[in-house]
């Protein structure tokens, strides 16, 4: 079933408009602010025109009822183009993670002329035969099947499940920051109004007309991904590289599925020179 009314997509600009559009899409259940406005702001200071936005069920955008997501990520990946159209934009440098990496394929493909270029952190390709990488980590796993006991209306449980959830994909290298993960996932959490609609995602199907088509991909391609991802091992980053004629793969040593703060200068820095090449 697809939406028949369009949603209310919200988003936020960093920089200054006139500079090239550097479009954030991002993944499963996380609203806009899992870009760091201190990460927008870096990119933005260094000549872009930064937009983060918050997906359908995430943040303050448009929701649906838990369980039964009227829309596909086929509608998610026209949601982004109706971001750019809002701002009057025809074109944009698209930056893609986990989820939101997997809709950025899908946008390159669908919408050809609207990408200069792609950049995927932490994802999967889509539309190939993934069988034969490595899977989510059993320890991950195990903690995710947790999430089926939580009471995603309780603000308490949830906030507790997404904290231990951000502990169990970081950074192998880094340090953790419990407090300030928690007062930041309490402060998604109350922007948002919760994040039972959010669930929504993982419901999601869509994408069967591009199956087999991921080396149409003609926007120069960026891969990012942490060597230590616990969803999506590197081996994901790579097998996109290898489908994808000229793309070009960092490996973040120790990274985990996070945009930890000290990976932040080699992220941005890979972007920055990705865009200004494309």
């Amino acid at each position: 079933m697809r939406t028949t009314e369009r949603p209310e997509i919200i988003s936020e600009v960093f920089g200054d408009p006139a500079n090239p559009p550097l479009l954030l899409i991002m993944g499963a259940m996380a609203s806009m602010l899992w870009w760091p406005e201190a990460f927008c702001r870096k990119l933005a200071g260094a000549g872009l025109f930064v937009i983060r936005y918050d997906n359908r069920d995430t943040g303050r955008s448009t929701k649906y009822k838990p369980g039964e997501p009227p829309y596909t990520f086929d509608d998610m990946a026209d949601d982004a183009m109706h971001v750019l159209d809002d701002h009057g934009i025809g074109k944009a440098h698209v930056v893609g993670m986990s989820m939101g990496g997997m809709i950025a394929q899908l946008v390159a493909l669908k919408h050809p002329s609207r990408v200069v270029s792609l950049t995927v952190i932490s994802s999967s390709p889509v539309g190939i035969d993934t069988s034969g990488l490595p899977g989510t980590t059993e320890a991950y796993m195990e903690h995710s099947a947790e999430g089926a006991k939580v009471d995603w209306s309780d603000r308490g449980q949830v906030v507790d499940f997404i904290v231990r959830d951000a502990r169990a994909i970081a950074s192998t290298t880094h340090p953790f920051d419990a407090a300030g993960i928690r007062a930041f996932v309490e402060q998604d959490y109350d922007r948002s109004g919760g994040f039972l609609s959010a669930t929504n995602h993982f419901m999601l199907k869509g994408g069967d007309a591009w199956k087999g088509r991921l080396h149409e991909i003609a926007a120069p391609l960026l891969i990012i991904h942490g060597t230590a991802d616990p969803i999506f091992p590197v081996e994901h980053g790579e097998a996109l590289a290898e489908t994808v004629t000229g793309a070009r793969l960092i490996r973040i040593e120790g990274g985990g599925h996070e945009l930890h703060p000290d990976d932040w200068a080699e992220m941005s820095a890979a972007i920055i020179a990705h865009v200004q090449a494309g």
